[in-house]
């Protein structure tokens, strides 16, 4: 069997394929409730999208599964580790990456050393073998180097590698930020708006890609994204936010005929 150009590079330490599942989370900020007893549930290898009006509570819902929030109540289970009471920096190691709405790139750094961050998580090399650049310590950095090289690939941006970010369009950037994330080599990816801010033919080509990662690597996706169209064409199932509160969990064709999502987007019929 011939293996796409595509495929995942092999690790030792791939992260598994887990489920997640969000059991009855509620999130506050004061008297503000951005989230109410929400339950969902991820299936491995699927592409789970959230979607909502302005304020419904997708991104504070990322937010909790990736720790940057805590939840006053309910849990986030990752295989069998709780995520609520899990330490943010542990995510990575457990496989969990994101990008972010805004761009959280260093602009004065090459596309490629951007790249290489989203290794960290994985680099073994102790101090003096990373200062000396020999031995074990420079195989270890030709092998990331290897890996981002597949990252480059994927996303077909090899003519701007040794380019800062900061000079790159905005585009760019953001496929630049979707590298960083597969650069960890993750098992679960949180996308929130990767097509935020795109004209038409950059969106296509970012759903392309969210589908080759998909496919091709087998990665678990949590897509958070207004575009509706491209929602209902690449999700395996749709999840339906409002007020905090979740509307609608299903097939996109179920979802997008289910009163309750039409009232949320299109308010009460006259």
């Amino acid at each position: 069997m011939t293996l796409s150009r595509f495929a995942r590079p092999y690790e030792v330490n791939s992260p598994p394929r887990r489920r997640l599942v969000v059991d009855h989370i509620s999130l506050s900020f004061g008297g503000v409730k951005a989230l109410t007893d929400v339950s969902l549930q991820v299936e491995p290898g699927k592409i789970f999208a959230i979607i909502g009006p302005n304020g419904a509570g997708k991104t504070s819902m990322l937010n909790c599964i990736c720790g940057l929030y805590r939840p006053q109540h309910g849990h986030i289970w990752y295989g069998d580790t709780d995520l609520v009471k899990t330490a943010p920096h542990r995510l990575a190691h457990l496989g969990i990456a994101r990008s972010f709405q805004n761009i959280e790139l260093f602009n004065h750094m090459t596309v490629l050393d951007n790249l290489m961050l989203g290794r960290h998580v994985h680099m073994k090399k102790n101090l003096l073998t990373a200062l000396l650049y020999w031995g074990s310590g420079q195989a270890e950095e030709i092998r990331h180097r290897e890996f981002v090289e597949h990252v480059i690939d994927l996303l077909q941006i090899q003519g701007i590698r040794k380019q800062q970010v900061g000079a790159l369009a905005y585009g760019l950037q953001k496929r630049v930020e979707l590298g960083r994330a597969l650069a960890v080599n993750p098992g679960l990816l949180l996308l929130d708006e990767p097509m935020a801010g795109m004209n038409v033919e950059e969106k296509e080509d970012v759903a392309r890609y969210v589908l080759d990662i998909n496919e091709e690597w087998g990665i678990t996706i949590i897509l958070i994204e207004h575009d509706m169209g491209v929602v209902m064409d690449i999700s395996d199932t749709v999840a339906v936010l409002d007020f905090g509160r979740c509307i609608a969990v299903g097939a996109p064709d179920q979802v997008r005929s289910d009163p309750a999502v039409i009232k949320a987007y299109l308010g009460e019929q006259e």
